[in-house]
Formats: C-alpha cells, structure tokens, sequence
C-alpha cells in the first residue's frame, strides 16, 4: 500500500512537468523560473531512483515513475538553457 501512496506523489509531481514544458516551448523565455530549484528536483529524482535501486524489495513499478519525471525534469532544464541563450541574443539585439 505504501507504494501505491508514493506513486500517487510522483504522479501528481510528474503531471506538472508536461504542462511547464509546453509553457516553456510557447514563452521562448527563461524568464521567471530557476535553473537552480529544476536541477534540485533533479537531484530528488535521482535520490528517489537510487532509493529504488538499492531497496532490499527489488525494482517496483514506482521506479518508472521516477524515470519519467527525471526526464521530463531534464528536458525543462534544457528549455531553460536554450531559452535562455534566446533572451540573450533579444537583448543583444534590441542593444
């Protein structure tokens, strides 16, 4: 039962990631978000599989979950950078 309670938690984390990626691909901006606070959610998610891998219980269906997120996570981490590089060359050229 405990798992079926930790997937619900990375599922209602995980049904966030879509919906900022796709704000993140329409904005084109970095503006108003942290690469700092997504790489620490990163390393959460890291912390979470590496829990996964090392229980005494094997593999359990949560740890795919954790996967996805992680990797929904990582590709918002890359919008951010592209993104940002986007405002960069806004500025430069409205200089």
């Amino acid at each position: 039962m405990a798992e079926f309670f930790e997937m619900l938690m990375v599922v209602s984390f995980g049904v966030s990631w879509p919906l900022n990626i796709i704000k993140s691909l329409r904005s084109k901006t970095a503006k108003g978000k942290s690469a700092a606070f997504t790489v620490l959610i990163l390393i959460g998610y890291v912390c979470g599989i590496v829990s996964k891998l090392t229980a005494d219980k094997g593999l359990t269906y949560v740890f795919v979950f954790y996967v996805i997120n992680l990797v929904m996570v990582s590709v918002d981490l890359g919008l951010y950078f592209r993104n940002r590089k986007l405002d960069a060359r806004r500025d430069q050229e409205k200089a």
